[in-house]
């Protein structure tokens, strides 16, 4: 996707620019220079730890007459998962937690788009971590759509979602003298998504 991201060292105003264009329907990659994955989970109780993985793809279909045909797809390489510590990391990527030498990628595959108000997306799939896929939902807001600079269309998305990670697997936890334990069993992964449509009809090809 080297082609589509700004000159290194350019300023990005158009991730600013919100709904400029009336009608993105089309293919989509996500931009990964321009987009966030991240994490956050409460650890000792009292505070909060917050990640983010650096290495990941996407890719979306979006249908703005019809979005019941909008699908997404994510592939994110759990070995990068960094929090500012490494000691901490070393252990996230150990058995204890995500186990990256046995299952290297987490993803994520839409089953069901819905609108549910302007701008507001529900996107339904599937989550899959340590081989174990469970159902989840993301509403997803549309932040805005632009042509940057370089010609590319461009389209902004935030979402959250809080899950348990003990129904993935994820149980490693030590208890606290004074109650309860070390590492939130619910964590949030965040999305600051910036994606350029890449189908013939943006001028990709």
């Amino acid at each position: 996707m080297g082609k589509h991201r700004a000159p290194e060292g350019e300023t990005t105003e158009f991730e600013a620019a919100t709904s400029a264009v009336a009608d993105v329907t089309g293919d989509y990659a996500v931009d990964v220079a321009h987009t966030r994955i991240g994490i956050r989970a409460r650890h000792a109780m009292v505070t909060t730890v917050r990640g983010s993985f650096s290495d990941f793809e996407g890719a979306a279909h979006l249908d703005t007459a019809n979005p019941a045909a909008s699908s997404v797809a994510l592939r994110i390489r759990t070995a990068s998962i960094d929090t500012g510590t490494p000691d901490r990391d070393v252990h996230l990527r150990s058995p204890d937690f995500l186990d990256v030498e046995r299952y290297p990628e987490l993803t994520f595959g839409s089953t069901r788009v819905e609108e549910i108000d302007d701008a507001l997306y529900r996107v339904t799939g599937d989550l899959t971590i340590k081989d174990v896929s469970r159902p989840v939902s993301v509403d997803f807001a549309l932040t805005g759509s632009a042509r940057d600079p370089w010609g590319n269309l461009r389209v902004g998305f935030e979402g959250a979602l809080a899950i348990k990670r003990s129904e993935w697997g994820l149980t490693w936890n030590t208890p606290l003298d004074t109650g309860g334990v070390l590492v939130s069993d619910r964590i949030q992964i965040e999305f600051d998504v910036s994606a350029i449509r890449v189908d013939p009809a943006a001028g990709q090809g």
